[in-house]
């Protein structure tokens, strides 16, 4: 299987979006199908699965857990990060591993869609509205993510969370940030 396409994203205004890549695994669920997909994420620890016809049209993240969204049919336009971030389409079978604190939305989608969604270890999820967060929402929700542990499987290919695994922390990645702006 490929490497899964990687997207950054940086806190933005209230929302704490994640140091942790989003992982878009294009065929991650070749030819998709909501068993399949279901199957795939249970086989890999993702549990409290759920099915729907795609995912909610407002921006939106969760404070409580990270996410895995499987397209098992048709298609889905995702916007990602909040405003200015990033848009993406996703077609059955391509699997989203979404950081908590990531925002996002549905924006476009086939009357045929229909999402698997799933949980590492089965948490359970918040729903924090971006257009209803304030301050104290906000620092609340950074205090969840940053207490959350990397999930032992990746809910695709079953190995340990790599990508994850090698982010460097905030402070490494300001250094980081310090040490090219140096030269």
């Amino acid at each position: 299987m490929a490497n899964p396409e990687q997207y950054t994203s940086r806190p933005s205004g209230l929302l704490p979006n994640s140091r942790f890549p989003l992982l878009v695994y294009r065929g991650g669920v070749p030819g998709g199908g909501e068993d399949a997909v279901k199957e795939r994420f249970r086989d890999n620890g993702w549990l409290n699965n759920w099915r729907y016809p795609g995912i909610y049209g407002y921006a939106h993240f969760h404070s409580t857990t990270h996410e895995c969204l499987g397209v098992a049919a048709g298609w889905m336009e995702l916007d990602l990060f909040g405003q200015g971030g990033e848009r993406v389409r996703l077609e059955a079978g391509d699997v989203v591993v979404m950081p908590a604190g990531v925002s996002h939305a549905m924006t476009g989608n086939s009357d045929d869609v229909l999402v698997v969604g799933g949980y590492p270890d089965g948490r359970d999820w918040d729903n924090m509205r971006e257009d209803l967060i304030d301050e104290v929402a906000s620092r609340e929700a950074s205090k969840r993510i940053m207490m959350l542990p990397i999930p032992s499987q990746d809910p695709v290919t079953g190995k340990p969370m790599r990508e994850w695994i090698e982010t460097p922390s905030s402070v490494d990645a300001d250094l980081n940030d310090v040490r090219d702006n140096l030269g």
